[in-house]
């Protein structure tokens, strides 16, 4: 084996990004959404059935996510949401990004909630 090709094996990106379709999907099959927003995002909106726990927090909470189900990782454009992937890349889960983030989301047509059931806004 090349060493290019190990290292890539070793550092290399482990999960997929998808569109909001794929996404959507994934979720309906049984997959969590995980929103790694800050808090103050998360209240002004998020998708509906969505898990909320912020990137910082990620690394001391894995065990609160299903080890045997689909993750797709989503922030706010998509940067916070590649890292969360590449963590739980780590940890051997199947995880996808949301490639576009919430933005992403928004622009497909997808909905926002806000506490309460009530429409959100993306902040």
């Amino acid at each position: 084996m090349r060493l290019g090709a190990a290292l890539k094996g070793l550092f290399g990106r482990r999960y997929a990004s998808v569109d909001p379709e794929r996404a959507a999907a994934l979720v309906a099959a049984g997959g969590v959404l995980l929103d790694v927003r800050e808090p103050a995002e998360w209240r002004a909106g998020h998708a509906p059935r969505a898990r909320h726990i912020p990137l910082g927090q990620l690394a001391d909470r894995l065990g609160e996510l299903p080890a045997d189900r689909p993750i797709v990782t989503v922030c706010r454009s998509g940067a916070r949401s590649r890292q969360a992937a590449a963590l739980l890349a780590r940890d051997h889960r199947q995880v996808h990004n949301l490639a576009g983030g919430m933005r992403a989301w928004v622009d497909a047509g997808f909905a926002l909630q806000a506490k309460g059931g009530r429409p959100g806004r993306l902040s």
